[in-house]
């Protein structure tokens, strides 16, 4: 099991960028969470086998229809063993 931190810029808040993470990370058996930051990116964890998050990551990179994504940016971390995939409020 491997874990990501994902950072995505460009136009990702207000366009449904972490409902349509939630939907991919849950398709894909993903864990752990988005969410919106005060910069106007948005900030991804997630756990899970090397081939799905590759997958995982690929969706993401492209966005849902409304998105621009200009920049993602991801380093490894550690597994803290989330049982679903959530969207977390700041």
């Amino acid at each position: 099991m491997k874990a990501l931190k994902i950072r995505v810029e460009g136009i990702v808040q207000g366009v449904g960028f972490r409902y349509f993470t939630r939907r991919i990370a849950r398709t894909l058996g993903i864990k752990g969470y988005v969410m919106n930051m005060d910069d106007g990116s948005v900030f991804i964890h997630a756990e899970g086998e090397e081939e799905k998050l590759r997958r995982f990551l690929n969706e993401v990179s492209k966005g849902p229809p409304a998105a621009v994504v200009t920049n993602i940016s991801v380093e490894e971390t550690s597994p803290e063993g989330y049982e679903d995939f959530a969207i977390r409020y700041y």
